[in-house]
């Protein structure tokens, strides 16, 4: 018999149930355990108890602002600083300059535009989490 391979836990952040919905299905679909938080303080209690192996978040939920805010969070903790971030976001389309990720402004390894394209979206992952 050979060895099980482990599913990859993705953590789906969105205040968007239909969003977490279509994309935890995506993503489950392609072979990730998928996990979803609808808030900023939801997502650090789930990470906290147990930690995914990427986490996809919103930029924009509780207010404008949260995404960014969480992002740096994660990235400054002991316990989390090493779990991959992807950035979800709409905001490039509202403002007038583009925002791009970096060390410590936006500390995460991607950054996708909504609407999410599923192909991408897939590519992103399996790239980050590639073994």
């Amino acid at each position: 018999m050979g060895a099980r391979r482990v599913k990859k836990t993705v953590l789906l952040v969105d205040d968007d149930a239909d969003f977490l919905e279509i994309h935890g299905k995506l993503l489950a679909e392609h072979g990730y355990q998928v996990r979803s938080a609808f808030c900023g303080t939801e997502c650090m209690e789930m990470v906290h108890n147990r930690k995914p192996d990427l986490i996809i978040l919103d930029m924009m939920m509780e207010s404008e602002v949260v995404g960014f805010h969480l992002s740096r969070e994660l990235r400054n903790s002991e316990h989390t600083k090493d779990i991959p971030l992807v950035m979800i976001t709409s905001v490039n389309e509202k403002i007038p300059y583009r925002i791009e990720p970096d060390q410590t402004w936006l500390p995460v390894d991607a950054l996708i535009e909504k609407p999410v394209d599923p192909p991408l979206l897939l590519d992103v992952v399996d790239k980050i989490l590639r073994e």
